[in-house]
């Protein structure tokens, strides 16, 4: 057996161990206090489940998704380096123009009209 079968059966071993020990070992016994949401050590003046927006989590999945965008062209200028950077230019031009669009897109909807 080669070293690289070996690594992946210790590896294999070692993490259903402690993922049974994980299932196994922990004493559950919930109590009214252990259940009730902690608010620095005052008792709790409502629900801690509130309503949320939907206009915050639209805001944050823009922002991963340009978070993304300069995650992905940022490599570009050493891609340019390779025997044809006509191909790289063209895929994160279209790459940007398909964000752009879908960008305009939303505005146009209104789905980035913070007032209703």
């Amino acid at each position: 057996m080669n070293s690289f079968m070996v690594m992946i059966m210790l590896t294999l071993t070692l993490s259903s161990i402690m993922a049974l020990l994980a299932f196994w070992l922990p004493i559950m016994k919930p109590d009214s206090e252990k259940l009730s949401p902690y608010e620095c050590g005052f008792d709790p003046q409502g629900s801690a489940r509130l309503p949320f927006s939907l206009r915050f989590f639209l805001v944050a999945i823009l922002f991963l998704l340009f978070d993304l965008e300069i995650a992905l062209l940022l490599p570009s200028p050493w891609a340019t380096n390779i025997s044809n950077p006509e191909f790289t230019l063209l895929w994160a031009s279209l790459f940007v123009l398909l964000l752009t669009l879908g960008l305009i897109y939303e505005w146009l909807q209104g789905g980035l009209d913070w007032a209703e």
